[in-house]
């Protein structure tokens, strides 16, 4: 736990970033994503991790809303195991967690079994110049182009593409409304700093499922992102 504190404090090219607002001013938590990569739910610990995982892609084929795919090559000792890239596409934290489900080898923990038992990493507002909520923007709908555009579009996908679609031309709040942890407001809330700014402050039960860095609509960079394997402690604490 030390040196995986220590990696998410201190590791390469070390940034800060803000999380709440006090007075117009930053407060501003310690964190690095560096190079870890954001596992499926239930993933044991990175070592561990990588010399259980059979690399046989079945959480892959498993995943309802096409979350997971396999590392490749130039990834070193993770080729062929799963992660989630979250610009890409979140995980939805499944009933039942079907990937933990279909492990045979028990690289993710079938402990695991519902929402609320996923540590997969802990969200920031790692660029809040570019959030749209503190900008007072009004999501255009190329602002969502991006996700609208995603190839799979199965049942389940649809209907969040439906939910965003409804947020055109509406000050943005997807992060928050949008997250699909059971109780949403215990992981994250839309809240107002003293100049009447609204902003997503990440709770205590945020678990990194992505979502939210997915869905968030800057073009670019998600103006909210995910560290891969951290707590709400080591960052916020």
């Amino acid at each position: 736990m030390k040196n995986r504190r220590d990696f998410v404090k201190y590791g390469v090219g070390t940034v800060f970033f803000s999380s709440f607002f006090i007075t117009g001013t930053y407060i501003l938590p310690k964190l690095e994503a560096g190079k870890l990569f954001l596992r499926p739910p239930g993933a044991i610990n990175e070592k561990d991790f990588l010399s259980t995982c059979i690399k046989c892609g079945q959480c892959v084929q498993v995943c309802p809303y096409h979350s997971l795919s396999l590392l490749d090559i130039n990834n070193g000792n993770s080729n062929g195991t799963p992660h989630v890239n979250a610009r890409e596409r979140g995980c939805y934290l499944c009933d039942l967690l079907p990937c933990v489900l279909a492990c045979p080898s028990g690289s993710l923990n079938h402990d695991i079994t519902k929402a609320e038992e996923v540590e997969m990493g802990m969200a920031i507002l790692k660029n809040p110049n570019k959030c749209f909520a503190l900008l007072n923007k009004k999501i255009q709908k190329t602002d969502i182009s991006r996700i609208l555009s995603h190839s799979n579009k199965n049942e389940r996908e649809a209907k969040v593409l439906e939910k965003l679609k409804t947020y055109v031309g509406k000050v943005c709040t997807i992060c928050a409304d949008m997250c699909p942890y059971p109780e949403k407001e215990k992981a994250i809330q839309m809240k107002q700093n003293n100049e009447g700014k609204w902003f997503p402050k990440v709770m205590n039960e945020c678990v990194g499922c992505g979502v939210c860095e997915e869905l968030c609509p800057t073009s670019e960079e998600s103006a909210i992102v995910i560290v891969p394997r951290a707590t709400y402690e080591e960052i916020y604490g």
